[in-house]
């Protein structure tokens, strides 16, 4: 007995929507309670890190598929949209790419490691959610989908909010020269 492709897609989005809801909720949560925080993580081996990063490995993967069951399935008829996107998609994953190179994995992953300003942090305190974004638009346009519109919309929703979650955090561990950081460098851009 097989699975019909229409069922399938649809048990995979909505198991998508729920993790997308899930990482929504707990950023928000993270920016109203920031002392009972999700984001960043308390630690490396607390169960908000390991939820976390679970929840976006579990939407990267869910939206990956998604774009490959329900690619060009939606509104985009001509083939200009790729002038469009390669482009925003190229300039979003170099943006998020020279942040996280340029950061490091510890502190792209939540735990302090040490305060940067240089490479793409002197020009945007986020750098990584920047590119994130773009990449994504750029993604929502190439793949003409409409699931693939709503999953990306969500997230890029999740990394313009948690930039808010994090600041806290950020003033927590760097003090002054967080807030003299904070007047000079723009949030995005």
């Amino acid at each position: 007995m097989s699975i019909p492709l229409e069922t399938l897609k649809f048990v995979i989005f909505s198991i998508d929507l729920f993790c997308l809801y899930i990482l929504l909720i707990g950023v928000i949560w993270s920016v109203l309670s920031p002392k009972r925080r999700i984001w960043p993580p308390p630690k490396k081996a607390s169960w908000q890190y390991i939820l976390t990063w679970f929840l976006f490995y579990m939407v990267f993967l869910l939206n990956f598929v998604l774009l490959l069951m329900d690619w060009n399935s939606w509104i985009f008829t001509e083939s200009f949209r790729f002038f469009i996107a390669v482009p925003l998609i190229i300039l979003g994953g170099m943006l998020f790419s020279w942040g996280i190179i340029t950061l490091g994995t510890k502190n792209t992953s939540g735990i302090k490691d040490q305060f940067i300003t240089n490479g793409p942090y002197r020009y945007t305190r986020n750098p990584q959610y920047l590119g994130d974004c773009i990449l994504f638009f750029g993604i929502i346009i190439l793949s003409n989908s409409l699931i693939a519109l709503i999953t990306h919309a969500l997230l890029i929703l999740v990394f313009l909010i948690t930039p808010w979650a994090e600041e806290h955090w950020l003033e927590k561990q760097y003090g002054e020269i967080y807030e003299e950081y904070k007047k000079v460098v723009p949030r995005f851009i």
